[in-house]
């Protein structure tokens, strides 16, 4: 039983003040607190710790709401997580606003806003107490180690579940204040289980109902323990259920007790809880990565924290008639810790500020129930402890929106995170490696991933960011040497078995590229890229059907992939089937207009199927993306002669020549014209004998097509025997390789050459 406590109250705050306006008020309040420090995060950045897999990376969640998207969600854990509510609410944002991380941000705060005026709800609507809640709610929405939660868009799942752990707990209050209903008790169920698909952290909900009958609600004087445990039930095989599929999930990020042993992770567990204590009262320092400490705890602090801990639970214990709010505030702190306190190690972190996100709302208000019935007994303190919260509460806001800033992205996140925890933090090292990698910095990269290794000299990442900066600085053998150490440590990294296939490739090693590519594809079957560059290499031996398969995979994992089309239309281009390479030419421009290469392809077909103004359009539309891409001045040089539009085709061959002095093509069509054209104008004997002369030795002197046009070259300049010789030379070629199109032609001009003429086109090209 509860002994007989004083009506709640606020003597803090004197005056009056229409009761009609006060809730209202205090929302507003709250809100422009809450926004006034996260109001920021608006023009922050993605971050490259986890945003990628949870957002910009993943092509599901990228692609925005589908019914393909939902169903994956729900059925597949991915991140080692089962939270398909949260993937929901990622795949609504890039429905809303795209990749647009300021629209990503917005719904972390306004997701974070309704949580803590959900909570000052809550909060007042079971006590009475309006000011008290609304300083507890206050503390909650602007405390710096918040920040994590709020800031980071990968942690979407606190600020939801938070919102269903208060919908929760308001629908448990209408419950147990209200006659039995099973429609009640139904929707305490259903916001259960929704808050436990945003975040399998909730499971200790039905726990902290059980504290709550205990106070403010008072239904342990009326009912017994066993009827309200019963009662939770229903609840508690929620969180069973949740329990089980969250290990299934997290499966590969479970660490071992070879690793980190139990002595160890219970060490851990006593000095974590008296950390998140001294953060709350102290919060300096707070970074994004918390390392175990490689030699372990100390003794006396393990022994410490176990004291305190012990002592404050006896405390809380021992006043609970009295103050009832202290057991409930400091069981409610400890009881929602335990999933996250490391006796089932997940990843390799010691302690992280976002597991303080729940939590720490009962110290906040265990704290401010003792401090207000404290400045109740004595007339002077009303007024001292107002001042004393609106003290804490600018202090706090201040440092909150310090440290939200140190998130505008990922360079200053994890410079940061080194100055604040500089001992051991080997993954601030390697990110930032993989920061300056993107950034170009290659030898900062390798600094910072030799820094990590030598802490962690098993830290994978570390391995493979390392292996990309040797192999940009072209120490190709080095670079293999790490990659088989990161995999040799993690053997189902895909990304690295994919660079390694890539580095091999680039030596020419296709088979070990091959095997590489597919071992990725075996940890990862939906890796588009993988897909893609194995029908690189295939294409690269011949092996079209090979090809095409694998370029179709990874265009069924990624369809907007534009290279994966590209290159698929390419390789039925080769395989002679016109109509589905145009198919995909076109759906590689759809997705990148820009893609000069696929422009020339198409024209190049277009040209062969005699459709020439599309094949022109098409080249021009290359040029103007690419100046210097003389196949494509070639290209338009062939589509104005085929046109009859010589003067402009000479004009683009000349282009040609001029881009690339050694194209050998160009320079023979350019001689061509100046030496058959029937515009005599335009006609130039001896420039065109340059330009077929040396075309003629940059393709080894053997070609009929380029000996046909030296010898119309010679003829146009009056150098007839040189023209019959050269023509009888490209007969006998043309005629060993039984081309009797082009001997036909040849026989003919031969035949004007030795009479003195020279061939001249009447209106067609060669």
């Amino acid at each position: 039983m509860i002994g007989k406590q004083s009506p709640l109250k606020d003597p803090v705050v004197a005056g009056r003040w229409d009761q009609r306006w006060r809730v209202p008020a205090v929302c507003l309040g709250l809100a422009a607190m809450t926004f006034a420090v996260f109001g920021q995060t608006l023009r922050h950045e993605f971050i490259d710790f986890d945003d990628g897999d949870y957002v910009f990376e993943n092509p599901m969640v990228a692609r925005g709401l589908t019914f393909k998207g939902m169903v994956w969600a729900f059925t597949r854990g991915h991140s080692d997580n089962w939270h398909p509510l949260t993937w929901l609410s990622h795949m609504l944002d890039c429905q809303l606003y795209g990749l647009n991380p300021a629209g990503h941000h917005l719904t972390n705060v306004l997701l974070h806003t309704a949580t803590v005026i959900a909570l000052f709800l809550v909060l007042r609507q079971m006590t009475g107490a309006l000011w008290r809640s609304a300083f507890v709610a206050a503390v909650f929405a602007i405390h710096p180690l918040r920040v994590e939660s709020v800031a980071w868009v990968a942690e979407r799942k606190d600020v939801l579940s938070g919102l269903f752990f208060m919908l929760t707990v308001g629908a448990y209050l209408r419950y147990a204040r209200s006659p039995w209903s099973w429609a009640r008790y139904g929707l305490v169920l259903v916001l259960f289980a929704l808050g436990l698909m945003c975040k399998p952290m909730l499971v200790t909900l039905p726990l902290v109902l059980l504290l709550l009958d205990y106070w403010p609600l008072q239904r342990v004087e009326h009912r017994k323990l066993s009827g309200l445990v019963l009662e939770k039930l229903p609840l508690l095989a929620l969180s069973a259920a949740s329990c089980i599929a969250t290990l299934y999930a997290q499966t590969a990020l479970i660490i071992p007790t070879a690793s980190v042993s139990l002595p160890l992770r219970l060490a851990n567990a006593l000095a974590t809880c008296m950390v998140y204590l001294g953060q709350m009262v102290w919060p300096a320092g707070l970074a994004v990565f918390y390392p175990y400490p490689r030699d372990g705890l100390p003794a006396w602090e393990v022994g410490l924290a176990a004291t305190l801990l012990a002592g404050l639970s006896a405390f809380a214990l021992a006043w609970r008639r009295k103050q009832p709010w202290l057991l409930v505030g400091w069981f409610w702190y400890l009881v929602m810790l335990l999933p996250v306190l490391g006796f089932i190690q997940v990843a390799e972190q010691a302690h992280a500020d976002r597991y303080t996100y729940l939590p720490q709302i009962g110290i906040y208000l265990a704290l401010t129930w003792w401090v207000a019935e404290w400045a109740a007994k004595w007339r002077a303190g009303r007024m001292a402890i107002g001042g004393l919260m609106a003290g804490v509460l600018g202090v706090l806001m201040v440092c909150a929106w310090k440290q939200a800033a140190y998130w505008k992205d990922s360079e200053t996140l994890w410079t940061h995170a080194l100055a604040a925890c500089p001992t051991d933090n080997y993954l601030a090292h390697g990110d930032l490696a993989g920061i300056y990698l993107v950034k170009g910095k290659v030898d900062e990269a390798i600094t910072q991933c030799k820094e990590a290794l030598q802490i962690n000299p098993r830290y994978a990442q570390a391995h493979h960011n390392l292996a990309i900066a040797l192999l940009q600085k072209g120490r190709v053998d080095e670079a293999i040497f790490q990659y088989q150490e990161a995999l040799q440590i993690n053997p189902d990294d895909a990304e690295a078995c994919y660079n390694l296939g890539l580095t091999f490739r680039k030596l020419g090693r296709l088979d070990e590229a091959i095997a590489h590519y597919q071992k990725a594809l075996a940890i990862r079957p939906g890796y588009a890229e993988a897909h893609y560059n194995l029908g690189n290499v295939f294409a690269q031996q011949g092996r079209l059907d090979e090809a095409i398969a694998h370029y179709q995979l990874a265009l069924q994992f990624k369809p907007d992939y534009a290279e994966a089309h590209y290159n698929l239309g390419t390789a039925f281009f080769q395989q002679g089937k016109m109509d589905d390479a145009i198919a995909q030419y076109q759906k590689a421009l759809q997705i990148k207009p820009d893609n000069a290469e696929a422009h020339y392809t198409l024209g190049t077909i277009f040209g062969q199927q005699g459709r020439m103004d599309e094949a022109i359009r098409h080249f021009q539309k290359a040029v103007e993306i690419r100046p210097d891409y003389a196949d494509a001045q070639n290209g338009l040089g062939n589509g104005f002669s085929q046109l009859g539009r010589m003067d402009e085709a000479i004009a683009h061959y000349q282009k040609a020549v001029e881009i690339q002095p050694d194209f050998a093509e160009a320079r023979k069509n350019l001689a061509w014209i100046l030496a058959t054209c029937p515009q005599a104008a335009l006609r130039d004997g001896n420039k065109a004998v340059e330009l077929a002369q040396r075309a003629n030795q940059l393709t080894g002197g053997e070609n009929p097509l380029y000996l046909c046009t030296l010898a119309a070259a010679c003829a146009e300049a009056g150098r007839f025997p040189e023209a019959v010789e050269t023509a009888q030379r490209a007969l006998s070629i043309a005629n060993a390789q039984s081309n009797s199109r082009l001997a036909g032609q040849l026989q003919f001009e031969l035949n004007l050459y030795q009479s003195g003429s020279p061939f001249h086109i009447p209106e067609q090209t060669h």
